[in-house]
């Protein structure tokens, strides 16, 4: 639940810090004094969208931190693990700066926090019933989600929505081929005759680079033997062959060492030199000996070359990219698949919609079930608010095929009188009766709500008297199982609180300025009296308000 809020510099709050407690707390003041402010700041800590002009004026930042216990909340407990927040143990803290450039930033537990993040943890601590939200009850999407959350199906539903999605890309891509049969044919047929040529030349990126290179010894055979013949008759057949020479010089070194042991040194030189130009010699012969000059094998090369060279410019890519295009043919062949396949698509969409229609038909008996008790339960509160004789009706009216969201759709159907058919909300309903209808369904809803925290935001507009009564009682009922703020302007509701706030505006040094004073018994006689009242308080006025007190209490 809600523990404290503090706000600093927000709209027109210099300064406040609140603590909260468990029940029914009522924020009351004078039109304008800024009561929906402490809504608002709870739910900029919450993750909604904020804007510059929530900066207080003439200030840098606004900040709002507020702290919840969540020793009873394990789910979000988790999630916080789960995100890497987690704080001290029971603890949950969101704190939201807003800048006067309207840049804004989110933490929780101390730790950066995004807008994505704070929603979500947000959605498991409170529920902020707005003063219009009667008009969004209008909606199909609004009135299909509130029976979903009072049946508990809400996850249901999400799997519904994700088997419908699933269900309708199968049948997407069966149709398409079916009505592209013809294309995808050729299509195929075409890409096969490309994929069994390629295979067909069996290029291979190293058998292509040997090729290339043993071409090139082929194509030179001849020079390349001149060149070889040319080494062996200068080093060891002519008549002057370098060999020759060599040994003569090393034969006189040889004799000369006799004399002199200086010369040892140059002979071993050119000793090493006479092995190193015979071992050249036996390379030479060798290579004429394996070096291939046969012209068949050079015209096959060369026709091999060609056939390469041919397919790369068919498809329009390097010979050594060839392989690539093979293996994209490939690729789109199994995405066109075979004849086959589109038997094995239908195949494939029949189970899909048969899975869609099993958990679909569970969600239909799950909504059936609680609609019932969700109508008669809004049925009875209609009763005590003003509508003696009305009744109410949650219709599933069933769809052809169905869709994301099931196999009806929801709508909330009212009768204001006795003996009348119900019909559609929206088509029946006066302004009034529609923000009775509105409280009574949120607190019907309300009472499965899986969040500790309730905020009610002048939901009890447009009604008074002995109604007014009725929902005080109402919302006190509710906050002895829930956490329960209403902002409020009947003095009824606000006798019914276990505590009071009022909120007050003043103007200091120009400037105006809100504050929220939590009231003790005789202020809050005085408050109530405020409220019943005219422009002047009298006794009798602050008499009546006390028994109101009373009798509430």
């Amino acid at each position: 639940m809600l523990k404290f809020l503090a706000i600093r510099d927000f709209v027109i709050v210099s300064s406040l810090e609140l603590d909260f407690s468990a029940g029914f707390t009522a924020l009351t003041g004078e039109t304008g004094a800024g009561k929906s402010i402490l809504i608002d700041a709870l739910s900029l800590a919450l993750g909604e969208r904020g804007d510059a002009g929530m900066v207080r004026n003439g200030c840098e930042r606004a900040e709002i931190a507020a702290g919840f216990d969540v020793s009873g909340l394990p789910n979000l407990q988790s999630w916080l693990l789960e995100q890497e927040l987690e704080g001290d143990a029971g603890v949950c803290l969101l704190r939201r700066v807003l800048d006067s450039g309207g840049r804004s930033r989110g933490f929780i537990n101390g730790r950066s926090a995004t807008l994505q993040q704070m929603r979500e943890a947000g959605d498991q601590l409170l529920d902020i019933h707005g003063q219009h939200a009667h008009q969004s009850l209008l909606r199909p999407d609004t009135q299909r989600a509130l029976l979903d959350g009072y049946a508990g199906v809400a996850a249901t539903a999400e799997q519904v929505a994700a088997l419908y999605r699933d269900w309708q890309t199968l049948r997407r891509r069966r149709i398409s081929l079916s009505e592209n049969a013809e294309a995808v044919i050729a299509e195929r047929e075409l890409l096969q005759f490309q994929r069994n040529e390629l295979e067909g030349l069996g290029f291979d990126a190293a058998e292509w680079q040997a090729l290339q290179e043993d071409h090139a010894r082929l194509a030179h055979a001849a020079s390349l033997l001149e060149t070889a013949a040319f080494g062996i008759e200068t080093l060891s057949e002519a008549d002057n062959a370098l060999l020759a020479q060599l040994n003569a010089l090393t034969v006189r070194l040889r004799e000369g060492i006799t004399h002199d042991a200086s010369l040892g040194e140059t002979l071993q030189m050119l000793e090493s030199a006479q092995a190193e130009l015979q071992e050249a010699v036996y390379a030479l012969r060798h290579y004429q000996q394996r070096l291939d000059t046969d012209p068949q094998r050079l015209r096959e090369q060369e026709q091999r070359i060609q056939s390469v060279m041919d397919a790369a410019r068919k498809y329009r890519v390097a010979p050594e990219q060839l392989n690539e295009a093979l293996q994209r043919i490939v690729a789109r062949l199994a995405e066109l698949g075979g004849d086959a396949d589109l038997a094995e698509l239908e195949q494939q969409e029949n189970s899909a919609q048969q899975g869609y229609l099993a958990a679909a038909q569970k969600l239909t008996a799950a909504r059936k079930k609680s609609a019932v008790k969700l109508a008669r339960e809004i049925t009875a509160a209609l009763q005590t608010l003003a509508m003696p004789g009305g009744s109410f009706a949650v219709a599933l009216l069933p769809l052809a095929e169905g869709n994301a969201f099931g196999l009806e759709t929801i709508e909330f159907q009212v009768a204001a009188n006795p003996g009348v058919p119900p019909r559609s909300l929206a088509k029946v309903a006066s302004g009034g009766e529609l923000s009775r209808i509105s409280l009574a369904i949120q607190v019907a809803t309300s009472q499965v709500a899986s969040v500790p925290t309730l905020i009610f935001d002048e939901v009890d507009s447009g009604i008074g008297g002995r109604v007014a009564e009725i929902v005080g009682h109402l919302l006190k009922k509710l906050g002895k199982s829930y956490q329960v703020l209403c902002v409020t302007h009947l003095p009824q509701v606000a006798a019914a609180a276990d505590q009071q706030w009022q909120v007050s505006k003043t103007v200091e040094n120009g400037v105006t300025l809100s504050h929220i004073t939590v009231l003790d018994g005789e202020q809050r006689v005085e408050e109530i009296a405020r409220m019943l009242g005219g422009v002047k308080i009298t006794e009798t006025t602050r008499k009546h308000a006390a028994e109101m007190l009373g009798v509430a209490a």
